[in-house]
């Protein structure tokens, strides 16, 4: 099916490029990528998600999208995200968030409920309060950045199952196109946010997806988090790492697809 990517400018100041594929009268499904990632981490999924009006942008700081000085709050980037969907004239989507890209997307429930029609949390956290261990490294980091860096980068996230080379290739790509500043204030702008399910209800349905090797997010922040939005589930993958997405993009893909399916 032909795609095509569409340069969108925001209310909130900037330029974002979105994939768009699928037909138009399909059910949209808005793609949300992972800090320090871009669109491309969702290659290997979106052809497998048939049937629905995909959209897929690079966010603030990432990509090809506009990479400000400033505006990367949490609650500026989800901002972002509700008027990518004001740009592209979609209502209400189902939305599916990969790790932090899954944070952004419990703050837009909350703050934006009408605009969030089901989410699919693929390995996404509670909360961020309390800084990662690598915070500070990113910290200390100054342009331009170094290869070595971003490929070091990768591995604080182990993986189980073999990923394409191709597929790695692009992500230390994704990283290299991020200035400094870029990944110092997404990732304090994730850190310092009060986290969604704090804030308020999110009550869009919602499918959480959670590997249970993941060396970043305990299982008790995942049944946490289901048990504070209404009806929510967990579904484990006993043999997956942090990185669902890059793992089993084809298991993301069908569960996600029957989730939003059964929904009608």
């Amino acid at each position: 099916m032909e795609s095509e990517v569409r340069d969108l400018n925001l209310r909130t100041g900037i330029t974002v490029p979105c994939l768009v594929r699928g037909a138009a009268d399909a059910k949209p499904v808005l793609l949300l990528h992972a800090w320090g990632e871009s669109r491309g981490s969702f290659d290997r999924l979106i052809p497998l998600l048939t049937g629905f009006r995909i959209y897929a942008p690079d966010l603030r700081g990432h990509g090809e999208a506009d990479k400000p000085e400033d505006g990367y709050s949490l609650a500026e980037q989800a901002e972002d995200v509700a008027a990518i969907l004001d740009a592209l004239n979609v209502p209400e989507a189902f939305v599916l968030g990969s790790s932090s890209g899954g944070y952004v997307a419990q703050q837009l429930a909350v703050t934006c409920p009408g605009r969030v029609a089901a989410m699919v949390l693929v390995g996404a956290p509670l909360s961020l309060q309390g800084r990662p261990a690598f915070a500070d490294e990113v910290d200390g980091l100054t342009d331009p950045l170094s290869e070595a860096w971003v490929r070091e980068s990768l591995t604080w996230f182990p993986m189980l199952h073999e990923v394409p080379a191709g597929f790695i290739e692009d992500r230390v790509r994704d990283g290299l196109r991020m200035p400094a500043r870029a990944w110092k204030g997404i990732l304090n702008g994730l850190c310092e946010a009060t986290p969604p399910t704090e804030s308020g209800t999110i009550h869009a349905p919602t499918l959480i997806l959670w590997g249970a090797r993941d060396n970043l997010l305990p299982r008790e922040d995942q049944e946490t988090l289901a048990a504070r939005i209404p009806g929510a589930a967990v579904k484990v993958y006993p043999d997956v790492a942090h990185l669902v997405l890059w793992e089993c993009p084809e298991r993301v893909a069908g569960d996600a697809a029957a989730f939003f399916h059964s929904l009608g």
